[in-house]
């Protein structure tokens, strides 16, 4: 598939490593230049481009970078992306980087708000688990231990497509329900950085709280 990734930090970093070795047309880009990106194109065999490239012709696109800079993303992001472009959301809400985002507190989940900004459906997904582990602990299918990751969103087509990514990744795909259900795998829930298994995650999810403890507050 052809891959376009905004951002690129540590997920970002990480997924580029992992989607290029696996064979996919990955172009990414960040928010100071694909000149800065030299090193990451040339290890990995990716595209670096303008942020208004990233998503050209893209079949998914992955928007990593810190939630507050979402809303500074350039208008028609997304309008050279392949027809029913499935756009993945790894972001979470840190009040302290991001500054007060009223909508957020007010209790619109943060992947809602990122589709809201963009215009666009999102699925969310890869916001609760380590770089280090996304770019090392994938496994294949049946291994004992494997990661199992919560992905969650609204339309159902683009979320197949993440799902089936997820597992081609070497984690276990657990379909999370719709976008205003995913606050159960923000920042401070039970499975937030847990490296839950298929066996575990889903009670995790479940003893989810929607209230935000006090430091994921402003």
């Amino acid at each position: 598939m052809k891959i376009g990734i905004i951002g690129a930090g540590n997920i970002g970093g990480a997924l580029t490593r992992r989607l290029t070795a696996l064979g996919h047309d990955v172009s990414v880009a960040n928010s100071r230049g694909p000149e800065t990106l030299a090193d990451l194109a040339t290890q990995t065999g990716a595209k670096a481009v303008l942020f208004t490239e990233a998503a050209r012709g893209a079949d998914v696109v992955v928007v990593t970078i810190p939630l507050g800079k979402v809303a500074d993303l350039p208008e028609g992001l997304l309008d050279e992306a392949a027809e029913g472009v499935a756009v993945i959301d790894t972001g979470n809400y840190y009040p302290k980087r991001d500054g007060r985002i009223a909508a957020i507190e007010d209790g619109t989940t943060e992947s809602r708000w990122v589709a809201d900004r963009l215009g666009h459906p999102v699925v969310k997904v890869f916001n609760g688990i380590y770089a280090l582990h996304l770019l090392e602990k994938g496994v294949p299918a049946g291994t004992e231990g494997r990661i199992a990751l919560p992905v969650a969103g609204d339309d159902e087509t683009a979320k197949a497509v993440v799902l089936a990514l997820v597992e081609e990744l070497g984690f276990d795909a657990v379909d999370a329900g719709g976008l205003d259900e995913s606050w159960r795998q923000q920042p401070g829930s039970p499975s937030y950085g847990a490296d839950a298994t298929l066996d575990t995650l889903p009670k995790l999810l479940a003893d989810a709280s929607p209230e935000r403890t006090p430091e994921f507050t402003a």
